[in-house]
C-alpha cells in the first residue's frame, strides 16, 4: 500500500491518472503493471481498479444490478460467489436490492470499491476513498483494504487524512507537482532533524500569540486543544531552558498552563513541515528572481 499526501492542487489526481493512461505525461517515463499506460491502456484496464473522487455508478440500477454491469464489461465468468463475499464483507447484504441513488455516501463508495473490485485487479487505485465517508462505513472501508492487502493485492491511494496514510508502507509527499520525500512513515518521522514540544494551555488563543512570540518565528501548529511547536534539535538543557521560557512567559500573560512536554512527530507533523519549507524555498526563489 503506497499512499500519495499532498495539499489540494498538489498534483495527487494528476499523478494518479497519468498511471492510469488518462494523461500522457509532458516528459518522463510511466510504466503501470510493467504496461505502457497509454499504448497498452485496453490491457491496462483490465488489470487495474479505479476509484474516483466522484461516484460513477448508475443510481437507476440497484446494488445486484451495479456489480453485474461491472462483471460483464470485464468479462468475467462466475462472478456472483465474489460478489457475495464482497457485499458480505461490507456488511452490504442487507442492501443489495436498493437503488444507487438511494444509498448513503458512505455506502455509495463501498458500492464504488465492490464493482471496482469484481473483477479482480492486480492494482487498485483510490483517489482520496474515504473523503465525505461516515466513521463506521470509513472503518469497514479500511477492514476491507487490509483484508485486500493481505491476499497480495497492491494499492495506491490518495488520502487527505493523515491517520490513514500512517497504514501505509509507504508515502510520498508531494507539493505543486514535485516530490518532497518518500519512505516508510515511521522512518520519516524518525528523519526529522527538529524537535516537538507540545503545549496544553488555556485560552488557546492568548497561548498562541505568546508561544509564537517566545518561539522566534517556529512553526506553532494547533492541534485540537494542543499546540506543536517545531524548534531545531538541541541539547536537552536548552530545551529544558526554553520549556521554563515558556511557562514563564504564558503565565505571566495570564495564561494557564497545563502541560510542556517533548513529543516524537506525528506523520501529521512532518507533513505540515515538509510544506512549510517548500513554501520557504519557493518564496526565496522568487525574491532571488526579483
Amino acid at each position: 500500500m503506497f499512499g500519495l499526501i499532498g495539499p489540494d492542487g498538489s498534483g495527487k489526481t494528476t499523478t494518479l491518472r497519468a498511471v492510469l493512461g488518462l494523461l500522457a505525461p509532458d516528459k518522463g517515463q510511466i510504466a503501470t503493471c510493467g504496461l505502457h499506460p497509454v499504448r497498452q491502456h485496453a490491457e491496462l484496464t483490465r488489470r487495474v481498479g479505479y476509484l474516483s473522487q466522484r461516484f460513477s455508478l448508475y443510481g437507476d440500477l440497484n446494488v445486484d444490478e451495479n456489480i453485474a454491469f461491472f462483471a460483464e464489461i470485464h468479462g468475467v465468468r462466475h462472478w456472483r460467489a465474489r460478489r457475495d463475499e464482497l457485499l458480505e464483507m461490507v456488511r452490504m447484504s442487507p442492501f443489495r436490492k436498493r437503488l444507487a441513488d438511494r444509498l448513503s455516501g458512505g455506502m455509495k463508495q463501498k458500492l464504488a470499491l465492490m464493482a471496482t473490485l469484481i473483477h479482480t485487479p492486480d492494482l487498485l487505485v483510490l483517489d482520496e476513498p474515504t473523503t465525505g465517508v461516515d466513521p463506521v462505513s470509513r472503518r469497514d472501508f479500511w477492514r476491507l483494504l487490509a483484508r485486500l492487502k493481505n491476499e497480495g493485492l497492491t494499492i495506491l491511494l490518495t488520502t487527505p487524512y493523515l491517520d490513514e496514510a500512517e497504514r501505509c508502507e509507504r508515502v510520498a509527499l508531494i507539493d505543486h507537482g514535485r516530490l518532497l520525500s518518500s519512505d516508510a512513515p515511521d522512518a520519516l518521522c524518525a528523519a526529522w532533524d527538529g524537535q516537538l514540544l507540545e503545549v496544553v494551555a488555556r485560552p488557546q488563543r492568548m497561548a498562541v500569540d505568546v508561544v509564537r512570540r517566545v518561539a522566534q518565528g517556529k512553526d506553532v501548529e494547533v492541534f485540537g486543544e494542543r499546540l506543536h511547536v517545531s524548534l531545531p534539535r538541541t541539547s536537552a538543557s536548552e530545551m529544558a531552558a526554553v520549556t521554563a521560557r515558556l511557562r514563564e512567559e504564558l503565565s505571566a500573560a495570564g495564561v494557564v498552563v497545563a502541560e510542556i512536554r517533548s513529543i516524537a512527530p506525528s506523520l501529521e507533523d512532518v507533513f505540515i513541515n515538509a510544506i512549510r519549507g517548500a513554501e520557504a524555498r519557493r518564496a526565496g526563489e522568487r525574491e532571488g528572481q526579483a
